[in-house]
């Protein structure tokens, strides 16, 4: 069912694709209200893709408007949780009857591989929404044991009108962890896709609207950071914002909530995530797989992305010699044939960013084992550095594309503390054939999430998000998603027997 297509097949339905343009609001497209229009281009080819709807302030506050309108009324949250589930339901259907159309305007739009938009990105997205929506009529509420004279109810309510702020490197799959557990609960939603990648939200919005979501509950406002994004967190009527992006734009939503109604803020940020490989590891062909794929899907331009490889030094040069074998696997080109693994980076100016690291190691007169290639200025080949050290902008940075730093160690303290030192904690992986020692470090590693023997952020049943500088208010995915989007309220009535008399006087 998720198996790619042909190149020609990809490029042929790339050819009848018809963009949507417009901001979607109230259960309709409409421009903004200046009429103003960005451009979508596709990265990899320059080509323009579609004028979409530049909105500002004023069209954030129409949206805001209706979506409020929609929850006070109840037209969503007063719904039966399973008629919720319906809905959502047939909404992944429909999804999963236009996977190949999502998935190459995906690729379009982002330069991602064609081959894991089909493969990855739209299976992974559908299931987000089916799993969430499968939960809503099976989470329970709570009473509490305060003995005879009491009856107390703990209950979940939907928190209000939520703004979902997305980032561009996974748009279908950002866009499923935020509306999946937000519409479950019965919320209103006002999705601001972000820039570079705004198709395929437009496009769910719309296949929302025909799987009968209600007008005003499902709202896409399309346009830049400061016209839409800092409008909706400022504003007084959104009471949460859920927000993926970088650490440095997350700030920027805690100031919005502290300078508006103290509104709830869900954030998942930035990581610089370590994969540290003890001399015990038992199978380093796996190894160089997992670090590998960690590495490089989706470009690196991911934020669990396997950045840094912490390697025992008795185990580095073989790993190195595996790691380059299984590197001749990942082609770079042309993002709608499903042969090729890395794609363009999502624009220039990332491309920019992205190399200034690759200068970094030149001047730092670091080995580039493998890669350290550009094309078109705007692709990047699969690059690792060796030995980087610790003070280095390649060690402590975000570099959000494919380029892996390569650092060894002696003992599992100097692992640890290597592991450690960044400011983020979001993943981490861990290669051991010792469970001791898996343990020690997965517990002693400060991240959010740690796999052992693997890569990989889990599924839809775990939840998602980090420590320090990697995240703040809740997480993404699982049962505690849906938390994120509700008020917890105690009920307590009194039943004693005082309280009864006086009723019956």
């Amino acid at each position: 069912m998720h198996e790619p297509l042909t190149a020609a097949e990809y490029k042929a339905i790339a050819a009848g694709l018809q963009f949507p343009t417009n901001a979607f609001v109230d259960g309709a497209f409409r421009p903004a209200n200046s009429g103003k229009t960005f451009t979508s281009t596709n990265p990899a080819t320059g080509e323009v893709l579609a004028e979409i709807a530049a909105c500002d302030a004023t069209d954030v506050d129409f949206a805001v408007e209706k979506a409020k309108q929609a929850f006070d009324d109840g037209r969503w949250r007063l719904r039966s949780p399973n008629e919720r589930k319906d809905v959502l339901l047939k909404l992944a259907r429909l999804m999963e009857q236009n996977r190949h159309e999502l998935a190459v305007m995906e690729s379009l739009d982002s330069g991602k591989p064609v081959r894991e938009c089909q493969t990855v990105d739209v299976p992974d997205t559908i299931h987000t929404l089916r799993w969430h929506a499968e939960l809503v009529d099976k989470l329970y509420d709570n009473t509490a044991p305060v003995g005879a004279n009491a009856l107390t109810m703990i209950v979940r309510e939907p928190i209000g009108v939520v703004g979902c702020v997305l980032p561009w490197n996974f748009p279908l799959l950002m866009l499923a962890w935020k509306i999946g557990p937000a519409l479950a609960a019965g919320c209103s939603v006002i999705v601001k896709p972000a820039q570079e990648t705004t198709l395929t939200t437009l496009r769910v919005a719309e296949l929302a609207h025909e799987a009968g979501i209600p007008a005003g509950v499902f709202n896409v406002v399309t346009g830049s950071g400061r016209e839409v994004g800092e409008p909706i967190g400022l504003h007084m009527d959104v009471d949460m914002v859920a927000f993926t992006g970088s650490t440095p734009t997350g700030r920027r939503f805690l100031r919005y909530a502290a300078d508006s109604n103290l509104k709830k803020v869900v954030l998942e940020c930035g990581g610089k995530n370590p994969a540290v490989v003890l001399d015990d590891a038992e199978d380093l062909d796996l190894v160089a797989e997992q670090v590998v794929n960690g590495a490089f899907w989706n470009m690196g331009e991911n934020c669990s992305a396997t950045s840094r490889l912490i390697v025992h030094s008795k185990v580095k040069d073989e790993l190195m010699k595996r790691i380059g074998a299984y590197l001749r696997e990942w082609k770079t080109g042309d993002p709608l044939d499903p042969e090729n693994r890395i794609g363009a980076l999502v624009s220039k100016a990332h491309f920019d960013k992205v190399k200034s690291f690759l200068d970094d190691a030149r001047t730092e007169k670091l080995s580039v084992a493998h890669g350290g290639e550009t094309y078109n200025g705007i692709f990047i080949e699969p690059t690792v550095v060796e030995g980087v050290a610790p003070a280095s902008r390649l060690f402590q940075e975000e570099i959000f594309g494919p380029v892996l730093s390569v650092t060894t160690f002696n003992s599992l303290a100097e692992a640890i503390a290597l592991a450690n030192d960044t400011n983020y904690g979001l993943t981490a992986s861990v290669y051991t054939g010792s469970l001791r020692n898996a343990i020690k470090l997965s517990r002693e590693i400060r991240a959010g999430v740690v796999t052992v023997n693997c890569f990989g952020e889990g599924d839809a049943t775990t939840p998602f998000g980090g420590y320090k500088e990697s995240g703040f208010g809740g997480r993404d995915k699982s049962i505690f998603a849906h938390d994120n989007y509700c008020e917890l309220k105690t009920i307590w009535i009194d039943v004693s027997e005082r309280s009864v008399d006086e009723t019956i006087r």
